[in-house]
């Protein structure tokens, strides 16, 4: 075991809480370690439904606060990651046994304004008769009520926040957990053990940030020795893909009998994404899966609006994530709060401590400012909130527009196919001149290991983006999971292995 210099701030947990903090830290001048047990978004934070929200049905709750937050942060991060962060109108279809339609009309127009919407349209009614959307439901519904919201790579928004945090002088380190910290001498001294070499270090920290997702409570009790003083409720939702189910890009969001609400929306071209289910779920989050009862009822869901029955056997990838929910005792997992908690532990000469409870993709970033805000009463922290006006890495594209930059890059790179020079300009925005270095054609990106995927990408998401495995890349760094051949997976694992780091440190050279 190794000594390690002093850090200011250890994260513990690289979803996109901990990455979000990371970020902030590292920018206004602080020595910032992350570690992640696993991958990078990894749990909870790719496991979403991947929308930028304001939650449109947390109004029902009466979470005033919480939505106007998350709608104020939607623009925000829409400007910050044009690439990965994109609008979609959202149809809600009516029927005279659902809500009346004047409450939802008036929830809509307190949606619209409560946050100071000013990039996105307003909501309308429409009829669905005329509309696009009407097409593939069942002709009972003629009214339908469209609003905004956005579409996030959730995955890639986590992996973002970590790039940039570790360009402005942050340690990322994946695939390292923490194996157990105590507090001496007014610091934390925290073992970490690297589980690829089983090797362990000591790393001193000044303050200890707790983002653990839902291992929080663990991390306290069996890696930090603390007492609980906060509940958690461990909520898992399931997702499930279809073939496409529509031809339009409008998505959709049904109310159930149950007072839930599911959504099917166009995903990955060629594809439908439904979901979410809100389950208890007391096991390990590593475990989490879907069950046959959760894909039956999601089916159901579904088939209640569309003309087109969806089936079990139509199911061709599925995923499921524990959202660790801060315990406000709801009756319900679907009337748990989404809002977070955050719980400084301070105590005189000690290093302090910060616990994230809870959270929403969507407010991350407020999250991060919030913390950096508690841990400022015990930490010098220098600088002022600065991450509302940054790009993220790939995000600094004129405008916001990019349509105009897609189609500058296409105008640059003739030789590039239009789908994968838009797959390219979704995932990298202006870092895909990165990733493309000199290339002139195709013949320079390298093997192709199927589906689009190129030798250049693999080494890019090494070097840049903290990937290792097969599962990172074609599952977290990018969708392709679903679309390259059924070989690619263990083509792309033996070159991995086979070249075992020098990938990455070959193309970071470049």
């Amino acid at each position: 075991m190794g000594n390690h210099h002093t850090v200011d701030l250890l994260v513990v947990g690289g979803g996109i809480n901990g990455a979000g903090i990371a970020r902030d830290a590292a920018g206004r001048g602080l020595a910032v370690l992350l570690c992640e047990m696993g991958d990078l978004a990894s749990a909870t934070s790719s496991a979403s439904t991947k929308l930028i929200h304001g939650g449109l049905r947390y109004l029902e709750y009466y979470e005033f606060r919480l939505v106007r937050h998350a709608l104020q942060e939607r623009e925000v991060l829409l400007r910050s990651a044009p690439h990965i962060i994109w609008p979609l109108r959202f149809v809600l279809p009516h029927s005279p046994e659902q809500r009346p339609a004047w409450l939802i009309r008036l929830g809509l127009l307190l949606y619209d304004h409560l946050g100071g919407r000013r990039m996105l349209p307003a909501s309308e009614a429409v009829d669905l008769r005329r509309h696009p959307a009407g097409g593939p439901l069942k002709a009972g519904f003629r009214k339908a009520f469209v609003y905004s919201d956005c579409w996030v790579q959730d995955a890639r928004l986590v992996v973002l926040n970590a790039l940039d945090a570790a360009e402005r002088g942050a340690e990322i380190r994946p695939r390292t957990e923490l194996v157990a910290a105590r507090r001496a001498d007014g610091l934390w001294r925290a073992e970490l053990k690297d589980r690829a070499t089983g090797r362990t270090e000591t790393v001193a920290a000044r303050a200890l940030v707790n983002a653990a997702g839902p291992w929080v409570t663990q991390v306290l009790a069996e890696r930090l020795g603390h007492h609980l003083t906060k509940r958690m409720r461990n909520v898992k939702g399931s997702h499930i893909v279809v073939p496409r189910l529509f031809e339009h890009p409008y998505p959709y969001i049904f109310q159930n009998a149950d007072k839930r609400v599911v959504f099917a929306i166009p995903y990955e071209e060629r594809f439908t994404l439904i979901g979410t289910t809100d389950v208890d779920y007391p096991g390990d989050p590593a475990q989490a899966a879907i069950t046959e009862e959760e894909v039956r009822y999601l089916c159901d869901s579904v088939n209640r609006y569309f003309r087109r029955a969806v089936a079990p056997q139509d199911v061709v990838w599925s995923y499921a994530g524990v959202r660790p929910l801060f315990d406000d005792e709801a009756g319900s997992a679907t009337a748990a709060t989404r809002d977070y908690v955050l719980e400084l532990d301070a105590e005189r000469d000690a290093a302090a401590l910060l616990n994230v409870y809870g959270g929403k993709i969507t407010t991350f970033r407020k999250l991060a400012e919030q913390a950096l805000a508690k841990l400022a009463t015990v930490l010098p922290i220098p600088g002022a909130d600065w991450t509302a006006g940054a790009p993220l890495p790939g995000g600094d594209i004129a405008d916001a527009d990019f349509e105009a930059f897609l189609a500058a890059q296409r105008q640059a790179r003739p030789w590039l196919p239009a789908e994968l020079a838009y797959r390219y300009a979704r995932n990298y925005g202006t870092r895909m001149a990165r990733l493309l270095g000199a290339a002139q054609g195709l013949g320079d990106l390298g093997e192709d290991f199927g589906g689009g995927l190129y030798e250049a990408e693999v080494r890019y998401l090494v070097a840049q983006e903290f990937a290792a495995t097969a599962e990172d890349i074609l599952w977290r760094r990018t969708k392709l999971g679903l679309h390259v051949p059924a070989e690619t997976a263990a083509r792309l694992q033996r070159y991995l292995d086979a070249t075992d780091g020098d990938v990455g440190s070959e193309a970071a050279r470049a």
